[in-house]
């Protein structure tokens, strides 16, 4: 394929054109971003993990909720001896027996399983946000790299030919065997970075195929989309609000707060003394008699002390935690935001400017040289600058959707659609 650059959006042209240089035609259909993070969501083994572990957290809620059961005891004493005899009769006796809990422990310990429900399912949602993020950086890098691969099958296809026509021109005895080997050494430069593409299209394609829970990476994946920079409408103070709407790691410290200050006034209930009343039957030879017993422990040197202090404690930990979370919400919004009107700036520069600029300079050299105008030196420069350029361009292109994939996460919302 021979694509030739002509201007600031030549990178989407040959994403456009072509995944891999066309090495996909055959293989299956590119997959877009949408699909990719579907494929993860459902195939990732870490995050399908961690969903095991929010439902294994609510199972615990049952338990939580489980009310004390009763005992039931019967036992006999000279049950061989017959009926009749006066001075060793038979006896008989069955008990039924509960402890009854006092001051609401188990509303406590539900209020406590529920809370740490909800703590545990912020927190799988933090790892899905993770993971995403890590997903949406591997799709952009791997789509960088095949736009990088683009650039240097292209360059080395334009290189080739005009190594063809100073062939030419040294059989016509218009340059001399130096100019040409000097030209033809500089090949070697480009044949490297064609195969370095080759290496980071690979390396990129495996990891983004990993995140993806592919246990063997095919050789034939692509993915298909844009690395233009996309022109956002929100603002910084709008982003730092929904961050502390929906970023799942601050909802996980909030929710602490309240799982702290049940398991406080779980650590109260633990202090009350519950009763264990039972019920008897005895049956003694040939008389019958009821009775009922009631046991109340002497909570004299026992008073779940220790747990009431260390649940107020770690209630006030929750809560300065929580203040810590805030802070950093607003901190990496802010950094992200700082983060992504840099690579913006930078792309816009490349972009709007030196892209087009190269590429002036590289198609007057090269007329010049061919012309006789120019310099092997001045035109050797050239194709370094033109090639550098584009790929600077095509790393800061890469570098804003990295910016805004990670000012996504730090708002924990979707910039781009």
């Amino acid at each position: 394929m021979n694509l030739r650059l002509v201007g600031p959006g030549c990178l989407l042209v040959l994403l456009a054109l072509s995944p891999v240089a066309g090495a996909q035609a055959s293989g299956p259909a590119p997959l877009t971003l949408p699909q990719v993070l579907d494929i993860a969501r459902s195939k990732n083994p870490t995050l399908l993990a961690a969903e095991q572990h929010v439902l294994a957290t609510k199972a615990a809620e049952v338990t939580a909720g489980l009310r004390q059961n009763p005992t039931f005891t019967i036992s006999g004493a000279n049950t061989t001896l017959p009926a009749n005899n006066p001075s060793s009769p038979y006896t008989y006796v069955g008990n039924f027996s509960r402890l009854f809990e006092r001051g609401q422990k188990r509303r406590w310990r539900l209020d406590v399983a529920d809370a740490t429900t909800d703590v545990t399912r912020s927190q799988y949602n933090d790892q899905e946000r993770q993971t995403v993020l890590q997903v949406k950086d591997a799709f952009t890098n791997m789509l960088a790299a095949q736009a990088a691969l683009a650039v240097a099958q292209d360059n080395l296809d334009s290189y080739r030919k005009t190594l063809g026509l100073s062939k030419v021109r040294l059989d016509a005895g218009d340059i001399s065997r130096t100019d040409y080997e000097r030209i033809d050494l500089q090949l070697a430069e480009f044949e490297s970075d064609y195969d370095s593409a080759q290496l980071d299209l690979t390396q990129a394609s495996d990891s983004l195929q990993l995140l993806m829970g592919i246990a063997k990476p095919a050789a034939n994946f692509a993915v298909t989309g844009s690395l233009q920079p996309p022109a956002i409408s929100s603002t910084l103070p709008q982003l730092e609000q929904e961050a502390l709407a929906a970023r799942p790691d601050y909802l996980a410290a909030r929710q602490s707060v309240t799982l702290a200050n049940a398991n406080v006034k779980l650590a109260d209930a633990d202090g009350t003394t519950d009763p264990t009343i039972g019920a008897e039957y005895e049956r003694v030879g040939i008389f019958n008699s009821a009775g009922f017993q009631i046991s109340i422990p002497l909570r004299v040197f026992d008073r779940n002390q220790g747990e009431k202090q260390r649940t107020r404690l770690e209630a006030e930990s929750s809560q300065l935690a929580e203040t810590a979370a805030r802070d950093q919400v607003i901190n990496d919004v802010d950094q992200a935001w700082a983060a992504y009107t840099t690579a913006l700036d930078l792309a816009q520069r490349y972009n709007n400017h030196y892209v087009a600029e190269s590429e002036r300079v590289r198609a007057n050299l090269e007329f010049s040289y061919r012309h006789g105008g120019a310099t092997l030196l001045d035109y050797l420069d050239a194709l370094r600058d033109y090639r550098q350029i584009h790929l600077d361009a095509l790393s800061a292109n890469q570098q804003v959707w990295l910016s805004i994939h990670q000012l996504s996460y730090a708002a924990a919302t979707e910039i781009v659609p």
